[in-house]
């Protein structure tokens, strides 16, 4: 069997892997990103999600900076927005994208930052050694099994896929059954859905159904039914305006599904400190920054560095939707700017990690906080920013 070896290895190619990725790689780490499709950017990309949630707490205060601002502003480099103006406190501080045009952006940004980029392979093991430390990863490829060796790992697979294949513990949750579909609309007025991009004959169309929820966790099955019945009520929605005579299929048609399943919370680890629910607006000891909740105004989050590291495996970090997360605090941690935010982190403590030769358990959180900070506006404290919370916690 092939064999390989790297300083970090990221499972995982959407936006938490390409953030720890350019975070650890411009530190000096020689890295690889381990991706099951042939693009990066995950839901953002592969699954359509093409909405770039606030940094911003809504009332004209940003909250996130670093690479997860970065990727907000690349994600357009060739697509057709403009990030809007939002400091008056009337809207977000968030974009649309094009999901090919962000596919392009982390092409160049990783290879401009030398990141080995393994699509198209499959993550199928993960051996540790008799002190639960993952030493390496086995994948398969059009060349057949490989096992890559690292000193250390980031779990960023979204279902934590890598902690789970290392026997470590995780979490669960249902998910509402929803899709996302580009596709073509005639102007209607009986036809409601968002404009996307210039051409107002392309659009996205969000298609959740509130009262359908699968079981908690994952399995290969569930992956299957979950895409057959979300396409299933997408086309029995054409279907009705067809026969209705609302709609035709030369008036609106799909153009493209997603490549992946748009699961929001499947698996995330059991973590040293998870993120906990109802920890708006909490102070946090060890936080590594925050993130504003897309659901409504004026509610911030300070995120644990705990939420990062497995409790019972070393030498593998979390990011994305892989992080443990309780209840609605996955809510928070799952969507795209806390995905960048904590890849970013994550990729930062391994380069720490790697510095002084221990475990990223065992990075020291002040030298952590400082790395983050250092030479950048990157708030770790909600304190820091001089944000008060509201009565209510909304505007």
């Amino acid at each position: 069997m092939e064999k390989k070896k790297y300083d970090l290895v990221i499972a995982g190619g959407g936006v938490a892997g390409c953030a720890a990725a350019l975070a650890a790689a411009r530190r000096g780490l020689k890295c690889a990103v381990i991706e099951k499709t042939v693009s990066a950017g995950g839901l953002a990309t592969n699954g359509l999600v093409l909405v770039y949630l606030p940094l911003c707490d809504g009332a004209g205060h940003q909250v996130s900076f670093g690479i997860t601002e970065e990727l907000l502003h690349a994600c357009n480099t060739y697509g057709p927005h403009e990030v809007p103006e939002w400091q008056d406190g009337s809207g977000r501080f968030q974009v649309y994208f094009s999901p090919a045009s962000l596919i392009l952006a982390l092409d160049e940004l990783l290879l401009k930052a030398g990141v080995d980029l393994w699509f198209d392979t499959v993550l199928i093991g993960a051996s540790s050694d008799k002190n639960k430390r993952v030493r390496s990863i086995e994948v398969w490829n059009k060349s057949g099994r490989i096992e890559i060796f690292a000193d250390c790992f980031i779990d960023a697979t979204g279902d934590a896929d890598l902690a789970y294949l290392a026997g470590n513990k995780c979490l669960s949750a249902t998910n509402s059954l929803v899709t996302w579909v580009i596709e073509h609309r005639e102007q209607s007025d009986q036809l409601t859905v968002c404009n996307y991009g210039r051409d107002t004959s392309v659009r996205i169309v969000a298609n959740p159904i509130t009262d359908v929820f699968t079981e908690p966790g994952i399995s290969g099955k569930m992956v299957s039914d979950f895409v057959i019945a979300a396409r299933a009520k997408y086309l029995k929605i054409l279907q009705e305006e067809y026969e209705s005579g609302i709609s035709s299929p030369k008036k609106r048609y799909p153009i493209a599904f997603p490549s992946m399943p748009t699961l929001r919370h499947t698996r995330c680890i059991s973590a040293v400190e998870p993120m906990q629910e109802n920890m708006a607006w909490q102070s946090v000891e060890k936080s590594i920054g925050l993130a504003a909740d897309w659901r409504k105004r004026n509610s911030v989050w300070e995120m644990p560095f705990g939420m990062l590291i497995p409790d019972n495996v070393e030498g593998v970090l979390a990011a994305g939707r892989a992080a443990g997360a309780i209840g609605d605090a996955w809510e928070i941690s799952r969507v795209i700017p806390a995905a960048a935010l904590t890849g970013e982190v994550s990729g930062v403590a391994a380069a720490i990690a790697a510095k002084h030769g221990i475990m990223p358990s065992k990075v020291d959180y002040e030298e952590l906080a400082f790395e983050l900070q250092k030479g950048r506006k990157f708030p770790l404290k909600i304190s820091e920013l001089g944000l008060v919370k509201p009565e209510d916690g909304t505007l």
